[in-house]
């Protein structure tokens, strides 16, 4: 696998995985911007509305029958909250060119075309989008809202970083509010995505077996030539440690049979080498089998259904999530708040060191294993402006020892405790 970028335009790159790994080319465009209250629900439409009609493909119908003429490419699109930025994710998987059975077929170039014709070229009447398109996925938004308390388990997460990040970007619901959509039509919307497509920081990932002509080929595709320079409006992960003063207790109540316990830990680090330390330290918190809240909270205790960590990186945060016998509350985070301790003294192992860091390392080693984990990696590399390949990534792990994670330990805070009850 060889890993290149290139700038195209001042915050335009082109991002490509040669490998010749797969039967498939992968081609992915992410469209990064800032988080705000503002545009969230609107960039939660956007590539809902793009995806159903382009130019030259106007209905659902016409884009469906070319991907089958494309011996059955696949065309999605999706939705991330990276830190304080809104990521909107457009993929379009096609056979490999090698694997065709005509030679004067070049399925890489015809896929370049439909997602760069997705993304900027939409389907558009009376110089705005298309109304009944608007209309329907403000509607299948309304629901997908609507509908996150389903996951009492996700909406529980969600719940406890709005209460940690009350009033910031972070704190945001990735696809948007309700109150917002009455406001919203197809010319605002419009109007909106024109400004948008302007100012996002656009990265185009190419994954599969690559020729040279490539990168020409997507530098004079006419819709790349139309964008514009942009400096892009994107957050940095910035290394600005966030510790509550006090621990902030959020109970709520629900129709649930299982009380879902979310712990919002603080991690006060300066230096971003450190979170290599605080991989290590969430491993053997929380983050596998053999963690201590798996094994003291769940295994010994018999106090939770899961008992987990995890480690958000562009926020400098671990979210420990419990799903618990209801009347198990207080004795439950008594004895996580005994595990988050027992890190500071260095109640753990060498031994139990290592094991945490063969599973982060056999982890990394999987990432090449599929096309969009790959994506994902370099993509997160991007916005962090970590330049690491794989190899590197692996050794940074390796060097992590018992004093390290105990330091990690003892810049660990409780910021927000949420219940979520019945």
């Amino acid at each position: 696998m060889e890993y290149n970028e290139i700038d195209i335009k001042n915050g335009i790159k082109i991002h490509t995985i040669q490998t010749n790994k797969f039967k498939t080319n992968l081609i992915a465009v992410m469209l990064t911007t800032k988080l705000n209250k503002e545009n969230v629900t609107k960039n939660a439409l956007i590539p809902a509305v793009l995806r159903r009609g382009t130019a030259n493909l106007k209905t659902q119908e016409e884009i469906n029958k070319k991907l089958e003429e494309m011996y059955g490419a696949s065309l999605d699109c999706g939705l991330d909250k990276t830190g304080d930025n809104q990521v909107l994710k457009f993929y379009i998987e096609c056979v490999n060119d090698e694997f065709l059975p005509q030679n004067n077929e070049n399925m890489l170039k015809t896929s370049l075309e439909r997602i760069f014709e997705m993304v900027f070229n939409p389907y558009l009447e009376n110089g705005s989008f298309k109304k009944e398109y608007v209309e329907q996925e403000k509607e299948n938004l309304k629901q997908i809202i609507e509908g996150k308390i389903d996951n009492k388990a996700r909406y529980s997460l969600d719940r406890c970083i709005e209460e940690m990040y009350k009033d910031e970007p972070f704190g945001l619901y990735k696809y948007g509010y309700i109150e917002d959509l009455n406001d919203i039509n197809e010319k605002n919307l419009y109007e909106y995505y024109i400004s948008f497509i302007n100012q996002c920081k656009i990265d185009i990932f190419v994954s599969g077996i690559l020729d040279d002509e490539m990168q020409e080929f997507i530098k004079n595709n006419e819709n790349i030539v139309k964008t514009k320079e942009r400096d892009p409006e994107y957050v940095m992960p910035e290394l600005k440690p966030k510790v509550a003063s006090q621990e902030n207790i959020i109970k709520e109540s629900m129709d649930v049979n299982q009380g879902k316990l979310i712990i919002g830990l603080d991690l006060d680090l300066e230096n971003d080498d450190l979170r290599y330390d605080a991989m290590i330290y969430n491993s053997l918190l929380g983050g596998s089998a053999n963690s201590k809240l798996f094994q003291n909270v769940r295994e010994k205790a018999s106090l939770a259904y899961t008992a987990s960590s995890n480690y958000y990186r562009f926020k400098n945060n671990i979210f420990i999530n419990c799903g618990i016998e209801i009347d198990n509350y207080d004795k439950a985070l008594e004895i996580i708040k005994q595990q988050i301790e027992d890190m500071k003294k260095g109640d753990f192992t060498d031994e139990e060191v290592e094991n945490a860091k063969q599973g982060i390392i056999a982890a990394i080693k999987t990432i090449d294993d599929e096309q969009d984990t790959e994506i994902t990696y370099f993509f997160g590399q991007e916005l962090s402006q970590s330049k690491l390949n794989i190899n590197e990534y692996m050794e940074r792990i390796n060097k992590v020892n018992k004093e390290n994670v105990i330091d990690i330990a003892n810049k660990v805070s409780i910021n927000t405790v949420y219940f979520l009850k019945n």
